[in-house]
């Protein structure tokens, strides 16, 4: 019937419009693809050209190479056969110095001979000189002694004569009585002599007694005149400084009635004279007599109690400054604190939607929260690491998604840019992230870059470029709610 009739067209119209849809969903898949293929070949392109660079570049560098080679085996083979030209030289010029070393050694041989042989001749001439020189003065020596013993022979020649002449006019007689008496005169002479040196001898003993005497007397003594000579050159110091100290008293115009109630045994002259060197230097350091110096205190003191004033201030303003800074502190420290439980909460709901499971926090690493910083840590599902960098790209990828996300609930901005945050991402893990970001797209619109198919099917609108010309490229974009639309107007006409 017709009714049969219109239903089975009804039936074959929605066959057609679902064979239409899934016949657009393929032309769009073939399209994604060609459009993937064409960046592959655009990748796959550039891919060559960088390759056939670098294989420019590297048969460039090894032709460089070669040429180095070649230059540098030129410069071996010269540098071997300068090196053999070298060692023949080299053995040439050994054996010569071998022959010169033998001839040096024969000569210094000979020279050694020849100079013992003249120091041998040296020391025999100096020898014979010293000999010749000493004959010399002997043979000189024995002929002024032969002179001598010439002149003195004839001396005692003569003397002997004229002896003879006397002894034979004397008369032997009257020189034994003259003897005899000179005898007996010598004999009273030397007991007279014995007498006097007997006499000298007792007034020789005590002159030396007294002698002694005066030495001890004068070894008493010497003590007290030394004393006494030490006691004289004080009295004299004493006098001289007596009248210098009486001078500077005068000079000084100073009251000596008062200035001798003062005067001790125990005050030296060093320690006076220190204390008054220390009183001119101090009056020297003084300087010159200041007549304005009344007006300078006024003026000092008024700068001061100005500057008392000012550090009043200073240190008035600093109290507050320094209750300012731990006010700030303090208030800080609390939003910090409030603001790192939120984060951390909201890291610790969000990881496990990510996930599917396991828990992640954040932990100070110190106790002071201003001056810590913050670990991450994050345990998957399955998974006890002990460090973030044991996680594989994904979960790297899913771990800071989760944290900024929570960081981007504590102040959600109107809008949110990812660049590719899903490419490390498996099938699952986007589905979780694209559920997590349309519950966010209800206060916050997503801006994203992706080559997902799973993430661009959840987009509203996409924005693309395509390259359907060479090196012609062209933005497309895609309203997916008025493309939907269009399409069931379409299936509505069609219908």
């Amino acid at each position: 019937t017709l009714t049969e009739q219109v239903q089975a067209g009804e039936l074959a119209l929605g066959e057609a419009q679902e064979t239409l849809v899934q016949l657009r969903r393929d032309a769009q898949d073939i399209t994604q693809q060609v459009h993937a293929a064409q960046l592959d070949l655009l990748k796959l392109t550039q891919t060559k050209q960088r390759y056939d660079e670098r294989v420019n570049l590297l048969q460039r560098d090894l032709d460089e190479v070669e040429r180095t080679e070649r230059v540098e085996r030129e410069h071996l083979e010269r540098a071997a056969a300068e090196g053999a030209r070298a060692t023949e030289l080299l053995e040439l010029m050994r054996d010569k110095l071998t022959a010169a070393l033998d001839a040096q050694r024969e000569a210094d041989g000979q020279l050694r001979e020849a100079r013992h042989q003249e120091q041998s001749a040296a020391r025999t001439l100096q020898e014979a000189k010293f000999s010749g020189r000493e004959c010399e003065s002997r043979l000189t020596d024995i002929r002024a002694n032969l002179e001598i013993a010439l002149r003195e022979s004839a001396r005692a020649a003569d003397d002997l004569t004229a002896r003879r002449g006397e002894r034979a006019g004397i008369d032997e007689s009257v020189i034994d009585e003259q003897l005899q008496g000179a005898l007996a005169i010598r004999r009273e002479k030397e007991q007279a002599l014995a007498v006097c040196r007997d006499a000298l001898e007792a007034v020789a003993a005590r002159l030396k007694g007294l002698d002694e005497q005066r030495l001890r007397a004068e070894q008493a003594v010497a003590p007290m005149r030394e004393k006494i000579n030490e006691l004289r050159l004080k009295e004299q110091a004493a006098q001289l400084a007596e009248e210098q100290f009486a001078s500077r008293l005068a000079e000084a115009s100073a009251d000596i009635e008062a200035l001798l109630p003062q005067l001790t045994p125990q005050l030296r002259e060093s320690t006076l004279n220190g204390e008054i060197a220390q009183i001119n230097q101090q009056i020297t350091d003084l300087g010159p007599v200041n007549l304005a110096a009344l007006q300078e205190l006024q003026a000092s003191s008024e700068r001061k109690n100005y500057l008392d004033e000012q550090s009043a201030d200073l240190i008035e303003a600093i109290g507050t400054l320094e209750d300012a800074i731990r006010r700030i502190d303090r208030e800080t420290r609390a939003q910090l604190q409030e603001t790192y439980d939120k984060v951390n909460s909201e890291f610790g709901r969000l990881f496990p939607e990510l996930f599917g499971g396991g828990e992640a926090k954040l932990v100070m690493t110190g106790e002071e929260i201003l001056d810590c910083g913050l670990q991450v840590m994050a345990h998957p599902p399955g998974k006890k690491n002990s460090s973030i960098h044991l996680l594989s790209g994904g979960e790297k990828a899913l771990t800071a998604i989760a944290l900024v996300f929570a960081i981007f609930q504590l102040n959600p901005a109107p809008f949110c840019l990812l660049d590719e945050v899903d490419a490390p991402l498996d099938d699952s893990n986007t589905e979780r992230f694209c559920e997590m970001v349309k519950r966010m797209s209800e206060q916050t619109q997503f801006l994203y870059i992706s080559h997902n198919k799973i993430t661009m099917e959840m987009a509203q609108q996409l924005i693309g470029v395509t390259m359907q010309e060479k090196g012609v490229s062209r933005v497309v974009e895609v309203d997916v709610e008025q493309a939907v639309k269009l399409a069931s107007d379409q299936v509505a006409v069609a219908a």
